[in-house]
């Protein structure tokens, strides 16, 4: 079942204004630039490319694009050694088996082989569902696309240059309705320059402290108001210089948020040395950046003059 359209004053693909606002009814606070990458993928009905650290965003504006559009989301997550079977389809043979024994005896064996490659015993995939996904068409995430190998890389060409995908058993299947297709990438590796062509390309960085600050309002309301302050001010500080340099992770917004919610559920009111340091595994997820994250480091950075 789709999801439910999110309540917004207009519809959000009139303006790039509406779809920024239709996108924080669901909680994701896009800027200009990557609002104005969305509205001309969706405009102009091609696949866009999200490339950044972890924790940016990507994966999030693709759940919420799904809310706001009304449409299914469908993920395909990408690893080392995925196979276009995974992604595309796979034959039920089980049921194709059962069906060759029942029709033992009965016609030929060129019409018992048509008979099993109908679409009612293929097993669709996260690619061929997006592509008969009924109008106004799904949302369909390719995860960490990075991650997979370049053979992968050029099986989609196909189905991202044209949105349709070739069966051999049964054709060509083209798009019902086009699907919005966001790619993400961590940038482990460099794609193929085949993929970026097909596709528009935006880089997602990490938020401004007042983008960042309301992000974590939308999602911990209950936060007191000069925590949530303290939160996106000093996270924004250990991601810029000379904060940056002792960390080989930068926290992503994702742990912003949980951050927050860990300091509420510690009754905390006001950011200190010691609920900092005790905290840390939230914020950053490797023993190096949590033991960089010093008594000293942590008060010059709640300091005044580090604001």
């Amino acid at each position: 079942m789709s999801p439910t359209p999110a309540s917004t004053a207009s519809d959000p693909l009139s303006s790039i204004d509406a779809l920024i606002a239709a996108l924080q009814t669901a909680g994701y606070f896009a800027d200009r630039r990557l609002a104005t990458a969305v509205f001309l993928a969706l405009r102009l009905q091609r696949p866009l490319l999200l490339e950044g650290e972890p924790g940016v965003g990507k994966t999030e504006l693709a759940k919420a694009l799904a809310q706001v559009l009304g449409r299914e989301l469908l993920r395909l997550q990408c690893y080392d050694g995925l196979e276009q079977r995974e992604a595309l389809y796979e034959w039920n043979y089980a049921a194709q088996l059962l069906h060759l024994r029942a029709a033992e005896g009965r016609g030929t064996v060129e019409e018992a082989e048509r008979e099993v490659y109908q679409p009612h015993y293929l097993i669709r995939r996260p690619l061929l569902q997006a592509l008969q996904a009924p109008a106004p068409g799904a949302v369909l995430l390719i995860d960490e696309v990075d991650r997979a190998d370049e053979p992968f890389e050029a099986f989609l060409l196909e189905y991202l240059g044209e949105y349709q995908v070739s069966i051999p058993e049964l054709g060509t299947v083209r798009a019902v309705a086009t699907p919005l297709t966001v790619l993400t990438s961590n940038r482990t590796r460099e794609l193929n320059d085949a993929v970026k062509r097909r596709c528009l390309y935006h880089w997602l960085d990490y938020p401004e402290r007042e983008r960042e600050l309301a992000i974590v309002r939308a999602r911990v309301p209950e936060a007191p108001a000069a925590l949530a302050e303290q939160v996106a001010g000093f996270v924004h500080r250990l991601r810029s210089a000379p904060y940056a340099g002792h960390f080989q992770r930068a926290p992503g917004i994702a742990e912003s948020v949980e951050w927050a919610k860990a300091l509420v559920a510690l009754d905390a009111l006001l950011l200190d040395p010691e609920v900092v340091q005790s905290t840390a595994g939230v914020l950053f997820k490797q023993r190096e950046d949590v033991a960089a994250l010093s008594a000293e480091l942590i008060t010059e950075a709640l300091s005044p003059e580090a604001a």
